[in-house]
């Protein structure tokens, strides 16, 4: 039996760096806007991490200040798009 937390993106900051890892990568269709499905696919199936952990990893994403959700949900858009966000330390 493989325990929960042998996932890569068990903890909601790991998956929400595992989400903002395919933003760079794609086109934002306007005002920086990326649709939410094309960073749910690849999460999901790529990275094979489940939904509760990419609600997580939105969530946490958008507290810190990386992520803008939409109200809508369908969109998300990169907040510091001249910083490196994956080299962001959170403070212990």
């Amino acid at each position: 039996m493989k325990l929960t937390n042998d996932r890569p993106c068990f903890d909601p900051e790991a998956a929400a760096r595992k989400l903002i890892e395919p933003d760079k990568s794609i086109d934002a269709v306007q005002d920086g806007r990326i649709h939410i499905e094309k960073i749910n696919a690849p999460f999901l199936y790529t990275l094979k991490g489940g939904s509760p952990e990419f609600g997580a990893g939105i969530r946490y994403a958008v507290e810190k200040g990386w992520l803008e959700l939409h109200e809508s949900g369908t969109y998300v858009r990169l907040l510091v798009p001249g910083q490196d966000v994956l080299a962001l330390r959170t403070e212990p």
